[in-house]
C-alpha cells in the first residue's frame, strides 16, 4: 500500500535496486506486434533463455507498441546501465537463437531499426533527432501490466506532488500556463476547460477520458492505452483533484480488447496500492475510475454525444451552451479530454509549464502524436514537436513514398481534415497553420497518398465514412452530406454536368456553416480541400470523362494494342470472359461486357493492354 510520498519513494528505490539484470530484452507486444507474429518470437525467447540457464540474468519485458509498426515483430536488446541497445525489426522465430548468441553485439544479416526519437525529460542533447517523446515516453520501454515498471519511470510522482503540495487552483494554473491544448480535435486549451469546471459550485463533478478513437487510419490512443495505461489514470486523478471531482470514466471502444484488458489491470493495481480509492497519499482526496464501452460510433468523439452514450441514450450531440464543463454528465460539470491530452499531464506537472513551453510553438506548445499511414514506407506512430515540417514527417521519419512513386497529397485530421499537396510539404504544422490551409490537426491521423490515388475518389471515400457515421439528428448533415455524396458519385462515374463543381462547393459550405456539431461542420473539409488543390482532376472527370489516376473504373477503358502476341493469358484470366481471339492472333476486348476490373492489364506480360 502506497499511503504517502515517503512510502512511494521507498518503493521506487527498492524497485530500482532489484532491477539489476545485466540485459533486458524488450518485445513489442502491442496490437501491431501481436498481429505481426510477436507471440511466437516471445515464446522462443523464453524457451531458449530457460534452456541455456539465462532466465535469471536476462529479463524479458513485454512492452506496448514502440511506434515502428512497419518493423514488427521487434526485439530490443537493452543494457540497463548505459540505457542503450540494439533493436531488431521483422524478427523471425528462426532468428531468435542468433540474437541470444550475440546479445550485446549486432547480429550480421539481421535487420536493425534506428530510433529517431529522444526523451526531453531525460536527455539534454537531442542529437538532431526529429521526434521528442512526451506522450509516448513509456511506450515500448515498460511492461504496461506491471505497476512496478511505471513507478520506476517516475510514475505517480506528479500525483504525489499535486496531492501533497499544490492546491486545486494551482494545478489548474499550471496546466493553463503550459498552453496544453486538447489533442482530440480542435485544440481547445485544456487549462481553460478545467477552469470552467473548477469554477462551478462544489458538488458532483466528473472527469471523462475519450478513448473512442474512430478516425480511419488512427491508432494513437490505442497505442498509449496498450503501452502506458497508468499515465492516463494518473492524469485523470490529477484532473479530478483540480476540478473537485471524485469520479472518472474512461469511454473506450469495445473493439480495443487489449487496451481494455490493460486498463482493467492498471485500475486494479492502482486500487490495490492505494493510488485510487479513499484518502489517496493521505490527502483526504477520494477518486475512482470506471470503464464505459462504446460501440465505435464516430459521432461519439463529440463530447456531448459521448456524454449521452454514457448515460445510455443515443449518441447524439446537443446545442452548446451550456458546455459540458458547466452541465455535462447527468447535468453535472464534466471535463472531457482524450487519451493523448491526459498523457501529457503528468509530465507537465512534474517538469512545470515553463519546461513544456520550450517544446513546440508559441501557440501550440508540446508535441503531437501522428499515426502515419497510407502510401508511406515506415507506417507507424511518430511524436514530433509542434512546428515540425510535413516534409520531415513524411520523407525523413516516414521514409518517403513506397515503390518509388511520387507524393501526391497528405490527409491530416482524418475524415474531418483536408488534403494538402506537394507545395505544402514545408508547412510547419500546428493547430493554426493547418486550419488556415483548410485542414485540421484532429486527433492525429495522417494518411499519405501517391500518384495512383484519385483525389475525387478520396473525397468520396471520406465523405462516405462521415455519412455512415452521422447520427442523423440535424438536416444539413443528414441530407446535405447525402447530396454531396451523390454529386461525387456522379463525377466518379462520368455522369456529372458542367455546373456540378459550383453546386458541390456551395452545398459543402452550407453544410459546414449550418450543421449542429463538429462532425457535420467538418465533414465537407475533404471535398473543399480537394476542390481547392486538385480542381483540375474534378474537371477531367466531368469534361473529359477520364480519371487521371485510373482509379474510377467507370471512366477507364482497356484496349489491346499491337504488342499482343496472342498468348491468351488475358482471356484465360478474365473473370467475365469478354476477351476473344485466336492463339497467336491479336485479341479484342468486348467493351460492353468489360467490368473494368483490370485483371487483364495486370496479367499481360507484353505491355499489350493500354489503360486509358
Amino acid at each position: 500500500m502506497i499511503d504517502s510520498v515517503e512510502t512511494l519513494n521507498k518503493r521506487v528505490e527498492a524497485l530500482r535496486r532489484e532491477s539489476l539484470a545485466a540485459t533486458r530484452i524488450l518485445v513489442s507486444m502491442g496490437t501491431c506486434g501481436i498481429a505481426a507474429g510477436a507471440a511466437p518470437v516471445l515464446a522462443e525467447l523464453r524457451r531458449l533463455l530457460a534452456e541455456r540457464g539465462l532466465e535469471n540474468t536476462v529479463e524479458i519485458v513485454e512492452t506496448g507498441c514502440i511506434g515502428q509498426c512497419y518493423a514488427e515483430p521487434s526485439v530490443e536488446i537493452l543494457n540497463p546501465e548505459s540505457n542503450s541497445g540494439i533493436t531488431y525489426g521483422k524478427v523471425k522465430v528462426s532468428e531468435v537463437s542468433m540474437i541470444i548468441d550475440h546479445l550485446a553485439d549486432v547480429v550480421p544479416g539481421l535487420e536493425t531499426v534506428n530510433k529517431t526519437w529522444y526523451y526531453p525529460e531525460d536527455e539534454a542533447n537531442a542529437d538532431n533527432r526529429l521526434q521528442a517523446r512526451i506522450v509516448l515516453r513509456n511506450s515500448g520501454r515498460i511492461d504496461p501490466e506491471k505497476l512496478e515498471d511505471y513507478l520506476k519511470n517516475r510514475g505517480y510522482q506528479a500525483l504525489a506532488k499535486v496531492l501533497t503540495g499544490m492546491s486545486p487552483a494551482e494545478v489548474v494554473k499550471e496546466i493553463t500556463e503550459s498552453g496544453l491544448r486538447g489533442r482530440g480535435g480542435g485544440g481547445f486549451p485544456t487549462g481553460m476547460k478545467w477552469s470552467f469546471a473548477a469554477a462551478q459550485p462544489a458538488g458532483r463533478k466528473y472527469i471523462v477520458c475519450n478513448a473512442d478513437e474512430g478516425d480511419p487510419g488512427a491508432f494513437m490512443d490505442r497505442a498509449v492505452l496498450e503501452g502506458d495505461p497508468h499515465s492516463v489514470l494518473e492524469a485523470m486523478i490529477i484532473g479530478g483533484y483540480a476540478i473537485g471531482a471524485d469520479t472518472g470514466i474512461v469511454y473506450i471502444r469495445a473493439e480495443y480488447p487489449l487496451a481494455v484488458k490493460r486498463l482493467k489491470i492498471a485500475i486494479r493495481q492502482a486500487e490495490e496500492n492505494g493510488l485510487l480509492g479513499k484518502n489517496i497519499f493521505g490527502s483526504g482526496f477520494n477518486f475512482k475510475i470506471e470503464l464505459k464501452y462504446g460501440a465505435g460510433a464516430f459521432v461519439c468523439g463529440e463530447e456531448t454525444a459521448l456524454i449521452h452514450s454514457i448515460e445510455g441514450k443515443r449518441g447524439e450531440p446537443t446545442f452548446k451552451p451550456p458546455f459540458p464543463a458547466v452541465s455535462g454528465l447527468w447535468g453535472c460539470p464534466t471535463v472531457v479530454n482524450n487519451v493523448e491530452t491526459y498523457a501529457n499531464v503528468p509530465a507537465v506537472i512534474r517538469r512545470g509549464a515553463a519546461w513544456f513551453r520550450t517544446i513546440g510553438t508559441e501557440k501550440s506548445p508540446g508535441t503531437k502524436v501522428f499515426a502515419l499511414a497510407g502510401k508511406v514506407e515506415n507506417v507507424g506512430l511518430v511524436e514530433v514537436p509542434m512546428g515540425t515540417a510535413l516534409r520531415d514527417i513524411i520523407f525523413n521519419l516516414g521514409g518517403g513514398i513506397r515503390d518509388g512513386k511520387q507524393f501526391k497529397a497528405v490527409q491530416t485530421g482524418g475524415p474531418s481534415g483536408g488534403c494538402l499537396k506537394a507545395d505544402r510539404l514545408d508547412t510547419r504544422i500546428d493547430y493554426d497553420t493547418l486550419t488556415a490551409l483548410g485542414s485540421m490537426m484532429g486527433s492525429g491521423g495522417m494518411i499519405v497518398m501517391d500518384e495512383d490515388d484519385c483525389m475525387v475518389n478520396i473525397a468520396k471515400f471520406f465523405l462516405e465514412f462521415t455519412l455512415d457515421e452521422s447520427c442523423g439528428k440535424c438536416t444539413p448533415c443528414r441530407i446535405g452530406n447525402t447530396r454531396l455524396h451523390e454529386m461525387l458519385d456522379r463525377i466518379c462515374t462520368g455522369r456529372a454536368t458542367g455546373d456540378t463543381i459550383n453546386k458541390l462547393r456551395n452545398l459543402a459550405y452550407a453544410v459546414k456553416d449550418t450543421s449542429l456539431c463538429g462532425l457535420g461542420q467538418t465533414s465537407p473539409n475533404p471535398v473543399l480541400s480537394t476542390l481547392a488543390n486538385f480542381e483540375e482532376e474534378y474537371e477531367a472527370h466531368i469534361r473529359d470523362k477520364k480519371c487521371p489516376a485510373g482509379v474510377c473504373t467507370k471512366l477507364i477503358t482497356y484496349l489491346i494494342n499491337d504488342n499482343c502476341v496472342g498468348c491468351t493469358l488475358c482471356a484465360r484470366n478474365c473473370p467475365v470472359s469478354c476477351i476473344s481471339g485466336e492463339r497467336k492472333q491479336k485479341h479484342v476486348i468486348d467493351q460492353d461486357r468489360c467490368i473494368k476490373c483490370g485483371v487483364c492489364y495486370q496479367a499481360c506480360k507484353f505491355h499489350a493492354i493500354d489503360r486509358i
